[in-house]
């Protein structure tokens, strides 16, 4: 007998279309598993109100064969009830309605098994989930498009929505930190587009949507943005949550310099030759800046660990490294180990240009 598929198994790809060891078919005969198998005379239904909340009972139809054995699974599907998939933990004959299937449509699919084969059949969709007063509520969160780059004009859609027709959309953009939180409104941006202004550069935006209609109103807030960048090559000053500011190592001027202001191990001691060493690395320039796409050179002296490619600096200025000790890495009580790190930016001079130096060590123990 063919092997039975459980509830989260389900997928629904369209009519005609083989998914894993079932044929989808169209109309109340959606999915069968083989031509044998019990015979299907009634298609399963479902009754009920598709309301959160309330309880979904499936039927399982009518069938002929003899000696059959059934199982369950509820299906959440797209609005045109395809793209199903099964809902965890659903396998019996009701289902109760949660908001986590809020916009969606549900179909009862039913396997009945005999010594033949075994057949699956889904009933047809139900209605879309919405709430039971009629207040709007969103099923998908609305989407910003567009570059995060000073000028840029910002567009957002609404989102999807259920509940009592008709509904109205209002908008109000929000400025926030670099982890999208610490969120206020930016006035009089209450259109479904906005262009990025000056004072945005180093924080993210967000947009939140307000849906209404006779019986209520409700809102959804999108994702953040990328951290907004100025307009200009080097992308300008960045405000960074912890009080610093970051300037990118484009726009370091003659005169001024990289410092390799932090260098910090983990472990430290380092104990084992087996185990990596994270070394993060902090550039600053004479200034006080933060620097971003800086590059950093690192290699322990003499050669004890890998030596890791040169990577940029986040936003931050800090960049992180893996290094692995080689076998001849000394393992000492009251020792050390030597590093060399060069922060420099890409395109100066090797013996020139901004590049700031530094020699730093890690103490190493037995283990």
């Amino acid at each position: 007998m063919p092997k039975r598929l459980s509830a989260t198994s389900w997928r629904w790809i369209g009519c005609g279309v083989a998914v894993t060891a079932l044929a989808v078919l169209c109309a109340g005969s959606v999915l069968a598993a083989s031509a044998a198998g019990p015979a299907n005379t009634t298609p399963p239904s479902v009754s009920g109100s598709p309301i959160i909340g309330k309880v979904l009972t499936g039927s399982r139809g009518s069938w002929t064969g003899t000696g059959i054995t059934y199982s369950y699974a509820w299906l959440r599907c797209d609005t045109n009830g395809a793209g199903c998939a099964g809902i965890a933990g659903a396998t019996g004959t009701t289902y109760n309605v949660t908001s986590a299937v809020l916009g969606a449509t549900i179909r009862f699919a039913v396997t009945a098994s005999d010594s033949s084969g075994e057949t699956t059949l889904a009933s047809s969709p139900t209605g879309e989930i919405t709430t039971g007063n009629g207040k709007p509520a969103s099923s998908a969160p609305p989407t910003i498009s567009g570059t995060a780059t000073v000028g840029t004009a910002l567009a957002s859609t609404t989102g999807s929505w259920v509940g009592d027709q008709p509904i109205t959309y209002s908008y109000q953009w929000l400025q926030c930190d670099q982890s999208g939180n610490a969120c206020a409104p930016i006035s009089s941006a209450v259109n479904s587009s906005y262009k990025l202004a000056q004072n945005q550069v180093g924080t993210t935006v967000r947009i939140k949507v307000i849906a209404a209609n006779s019986r209520g109103n409700g809102s959804a807030i999108s994702t953040q943005t990328a951290v907004v960048q100025d307009a200009s090559g080097g992308g300008g000053i960045i405000n960074l949550p912890n009080g610093g500011k970051s300037v990118d190592a484009a726009d370091v001027p003659a005169g001024e310099r990289l410092i390799v202001q932090k260098v910090q191990f983990s472990p430290n001691p380092v104990r084992s030759r087996t185990a990596p060493i994270t070394i993060t690395v902090t550039v600053k320039d004479t200034r006080g800046y933060y620097v971003r796409n800086a590059f950093v050179y690192l290699r322990s002296t003499p050669l004890l660990t890998e030596t890791p490619t040169d990577a940029r600096t986040a936003t931050d200025g800090k960049v992180k490294y893996s290094v692995k000790p080689r076998s001849d890495f000394p393992l000492k009580n009251g020792y050390s180990v030597q590093f060399f790190v060069k922060a420099y930016r890409k395109g100066d001079p090797t013996l020139a240009g901004i590049s700031g130096t530094r020699l730093v060590q890690v103490a190493t123990a037995t283990s």
